[in-house]
């Protein structure tokens, strides 16, 4: 798919935009169609200009410019751009807290060009003094190149599943006759991948080999061998493609798939009762004749275990769990009854109402909640008390005309510094779920953002706290928090807290999770939809709920309306005691 390279594109026009200081419309425009090509799941190389203009903010000027990558490689408004602007300042505006007019300040005054040349300057404290520049504005910056250099080594788990994804069904497409998979810590669901391991098998490796390395995401062939080839995808990502017999497929796709720990215990298992365990298959020590392989399931049951689900393959207590027969009956995507956590285009959302009512209904939910957001995100343009009561007007009236199904009336409030909500609490009691999250104040102390959290969830008509941690995957470390202080607070008091499933944020992280299982805390999986192909990233907070060890019944967004209704009017009371 070029959908991930044309959003990469269109977010690199808009940064250049930026640092020439051009209209701010414009700007929106390509971020906000980086955005949404990012997140559709068809591959718009393939779509026509119908198609195409029919995605939320693509006209046809866009659509013509996607068109013209398809066909080319190369976007022409992109490349003239880059002449214009000297390439290290792009990199320096991908450092947390430096934004465009900093940037360019930087390259006017000192002539920066690189990120090595600001990372020297700040460390030898040249930098503050210039103009909006301060000594806490260095620390911050050398901050944000050590975030920059982290995650250039990883990407983000949105990023590269969906190229995975796409390796697997060309190769089935190439070559249908042969068995593939996605391993290695994809398949565990890690939220950064270092790289992509695929898994095949077929009777014709040559002709697998030759299709992969000719796949049209291929930038580089790093090696190309019977058995074992590498290559580096357009976005830097590095691929490692290995065929193996039929018969011990099962083998090696439970040995890539990992973790090295998890293992490491089974071989260690597997020795104490005179069985070897590989890539290859499952062996007696004693006359090394092969017992299996050909299914995954094949090496836990020759131990004597049920089988252990990839995402539990940590190491983290689950094979001990699997010997004593307590392996959690993990969360399942089809458990999911409604969304809590949706935008419409009464703030930053793309759509209206009945549009994404519509979605949802074709996801076979029962529910959603609207939550646009408030009025202190004006970028957002969140709402004011005058426009809640509308919007709430509006969805009684819409859910007097519909059938099975119920639309909550909710909204993403803003929790501001000084721990208040962003709307007044005779207005949030009318609505049946209120989102709870942190906007703004990233950089505040830890005891404040601590405080603010903890505001929140004390509310008695605050229903959810939403990605707690504040972290963008590769963009933004998580604020200082003491998580632990607030998931006692939420336990204390029968809060929610959210997994937000947008890939950039899969917040709660898994660790929390499972911190907040261990406590009872009542979890929301939702998905921040902005467009409604969003609704699609439901997966992946499931995935990282299953990660956590959750079951269906510590999540309340597996519950029927009516009964998710009285838990939340449960905890409301129970707030107000």
């Amino acid at each position: 798919m070029k959908n991930p390279q044309i959003a990469k594109i269109f977010n690199e026009i808009a940064d250049l935009l930026e640092l020439k200081g051009e209209n701010p419309f414009r700007i929106r425009a390509y971020r906000r169609a980086a955005m949404n090509v990012e997140g559709m799941p068809k591959d718009l190389a393939a779509l026509s200009e119908e198609e195409l203009t029919a995605i939320p903010g693509i006209g046809k000027d866009l659509a013509g410019k996607i068109r013209h990558f398809a066909e080319t490689g190369r976007m022409d408004l992109h490349d003239e751009l880059k002449k214009e602007i000297p390439e290290g300042l792009l990199t320096i505006l991908r450092v947390p807290g430096v934004g465009p007019k900093t940037a360019r300040m930087l390259y006017e005054k000192v002539n920066v060009r690189s990120l090595e040349e600001l990372e020297g300057l700040a460390k030898e404290k040249k930098l503050a003094g210039l103009p909006g520049i301060q000594e806490k504005t260095e620390e911050n910056i050398l901050k944000g190149i050590l975030l920059l250099k982290r995650v250039s080594e990883r990407f983000p788990l949105g990023k590269v599943l969906p190229i995975a994804r796409d390796i697997v069904l060309r190769l089935h497409e190439a070559v249908p006759s042969g068995k593939y998979a996605v391993a290695g810590s994809i398949r565990r669901w890690k939220d950064t991948i270092q790289d992509i391991d695929v898994l095949g098998t077929g009777k014709n490796p040559d002709a697998i080999m030759k299709a992969f390395t000719r796949l049209p995401i291929v930038q580089e062939v790093l090696e190309h061998g019977t058995t074992k080839s590498s290559v580096r995808t357009a976005e830097g990502v590095q691929v490692d493609l290995r065929v193996v017999e039929p018969d011990s497929f099962g083998a090696a796709l439970q040995y890539f798939t990992g973790s090295k720990a998890h293992n490491i215990k089974l071989r260690e298992m597997a020795s104490r009762r005179g069985l070897k365990i590989n890539e290859y298959g499952i062996f007696r020590e004693s006359d090394g004749k092969k017992i299996g392989g050909r299914d995954e399931g094949d090496v836990y049951s020759a131990l004597g275990l049920p089988f252990v689900p990839p995402e539990l393959r940590e190491d983290m207590g689950e094979i001990e769990a699997a010997q004593e027969g307590k392996l959690p009956a993990l969360l399942t995507l089809a458990e999911i009854r409604g969304d809590l956590h949706v935008h419409t285009n009464w703030s930053d959302g793309s759509h209206d109402l009945d549009t994404i009512v519509a979605a949802a209904k074709e996801k076979g939910y029962r529910y959603i909640a609207i939550t646009d957001h408030s009025k202190g995100l004006g970028v957002a343009h969140g709402l004011d008390e005058k426009r809640v009561r509308e919007q709430i007007n509006l969805i009684d009236g819409a859910n007097r005309k519909l059938k099975d199904f119920r639309i909550l009336k909710g909204t993403e409030v803003d929790i501001r510094g000084d721990g208040s909500m962003d709307l007044p609490d005779e207005l949030l009691k009318e609505l049946d779920v209120v989102v709870a999250s942190i906007h703004s104040g990233f950089r505040q102390s830890r005891e404040q953002i601590t405080m603010r959290l903890l505001s929140a969830v004390r509310n008695p008509y605050v229903s959810v706290i939403a990605h707690p941690t504040g972290r963008l995957i590769g963009v933004r470390d998580p604020y200082e928090v003491d998580m632990e202080a607030v998931l006692d607070e939420a336990a204390r008091c029968g809060a929610a807290v959210e997994i937000n499933a947008y890939p950039m944020r899969l917040d709660l992280n898994d660790t929390h999770v499972k911190m907040a299982k261990q406590r009872g805390i009542p979890i929301v999986i939702s998905t921040d939809t902005h467009i409604r192909s969003n609704l699609d990233y439901m997966e992946y907070g499931v995935e990282i709920a299953r990660r956590g060890w959750l079951e269906r019944g510590d999540v309340l967004n597996t519950l029927g309306v009516s009964t998710l209704m009285e838990r939340l009017q449960r905890t409301r009371k129970q707030k107000r005691g």
